[in-house]
């Protein structure tokens, strides 16, 4: 892979970005400087760091950019179910919005699992070593 931009992992977390901020920009103008700017930091702040961390060039940095985006992404989440629980988003839109985030998470914990694998003695990123995709995750 040439960019950060090929990875499926932020592809995904990119989408769900523009879906989030989307709906930040209905969302009431009392929660401006509240919930709305909350909703667009963290949606941001996972495709962000996966790219930090694939610009990082070493395994372990790379890891731990991930690591970052992914609790950025269960942020999301939280921010989220606020806005169901202020009736800024019905229960299926939630649901929605949940499926979408599995997903990314999903795919975000194999392309970690991929790195801890692909780890060598030199430490360097080789991201077209093998392909990722395993959804279970190594602490």
């Amino acid at each position: 892979m040439r960019t950060f931009e090929e990875l499926e992992c932020w592809k995904k977390a990119a989408a769900l970005r523009r879906k989030v901020s989307a709906l930040a920009k209905k969302l009431p103008a009392e929660e401006k400087f509240r919930l709305k700017d909350q909703l667009i930091r963290s949606s941001r702040s996972g495709p962000a760091a996966l790219a930090e961390g694939y610009g990082r060039f070493h395994y372990q940095e790379n890891i731990q950019y991930c690591r970052t985006a992914r609790g950025s992404i269960f942020e999301v989440l939280d921010h989220l179910i606020v806005c169901n629980e202020e009736g800024y988003i019905n229960e299926v839109e939630l649901a929605e919005y949940r499926q979408e985030i599995s997903e990314v998470q999903a795919v975000l914990n194999g392309y970690i699992n991929y790195l801890i694998r692909a780890k060598d003695t030199t430490g360097k990123v080789e991201e077209d070593a093998e392909p990722y995709g395993s959804h279970t995750i190594n602490y």
